[in-house]
C-alpha cells in the first residue's frame, strides 16, 4: 500500500490515549508515521490492521534530550512545527505549553535534517517491536551513526560563539523595598 502522508515526530514521552488512537487511525488509512520517543510510548507499532505503517525508535545516549519537533507531509504539502510538550495527557489538558509552526525554509531544512539524523542513528538507537520489547539497532554494514555524537559535533563546530560577558548578561530587577 503506497503511503497516502508522513508524519514523523520526535519527543520524549508519548502516553495520551486520544492522540494515540489518532495515530493508529492515520496508520489505518495508509499514512507512514515514524515517532522518535526516548521514553515512555504507550503506543504499540507494528500491529496488523492497526498500527504497521508505525515505527518507534528510541534513541539512548550520552544527552537528555530534550526537543519536541512534528513532522507533517500530505498532498505535496509538509510543515514542521516545535513544542514545548510531550503528547501526555497532563501536559496537552493541564498545562500551557506552546506549540508552533515553523516557517522559514531555512529552518525547516535544519530541522528535517536533524530527523533525518535520528532515523538514520544506528548506535543508540532501539526499535519497540509489537509485543512492547525494544531491540538495538544493528549497523548491518554500514558505518556507525549516532545522532547525539553527530548533534554534538555539529555544535562544537559551528556553535562556537564565545559566552556573554558579565555586563551583557541579563540581570534580574528587583523591586525596591517600600
Amino acid at each position: 500500500m503506497g503511503h497516502v502522508g508522513h508524519i514523523i515526530v520526535k519527543m520524549n514521552s508519548l502516553i495520551d490515549k486520544d492522540v494515540i488512537k489518532k495515530l493508529y487511525e492515520a496508520s489505518m488509512h495508509g499514512v507512514k508515521i515514524e515517532l522518535i520517543i526516548r521514553g515512555i510510548c504507550g503506543l504499540r507499532p507494528g500491529l496488523e490492521g492497526v498500527s504497521e505503517n508505525i515505527t518507534v525508535r528510541s534513541i539512548i545516549g550520552r544527552q537528555l534530550e530534550h526537543s519536541r519537533i512534528f513532522y507533517f507531509a500530505g498532498g505535496g504539502d509538509e510543515q514542521v512545527y516545535l513544542s514545548s510538550a510531550d503528547w501526555m495527557a497532563r501536559n496537552l489538558n493541564d498545562r500551557v505549553e506552546l506549540f508552533f509552526p515553523v516557517e522559514r525554509a531555512k529552518h525547516i531544512t535544519r530541522i528535517k535534517a536533524i530527523l533525518e539524523t535520528a532515523l538514520k542513528d544506528n548506535v543508540g538507537a532501539h526499535i519497540l517491536q509489537a509485543n512492547g520489547v525494544y531491540r538495538r539497532v544493528s549497523a548491518h554494514g554500514n558505518a556507525p551513526l549516532s545522532s547525539q555524537q553527530a548533534f554534538y559535533e555539529r555544535a562544537k563546530k559551528y556553535g562556537g560563539r564565545q559566552p556573554l560577558s558579565m555586563e551583557r548578561r541579563l540581570k534580574p530587577l528587583y523591586r525596591k523595598e517600600e
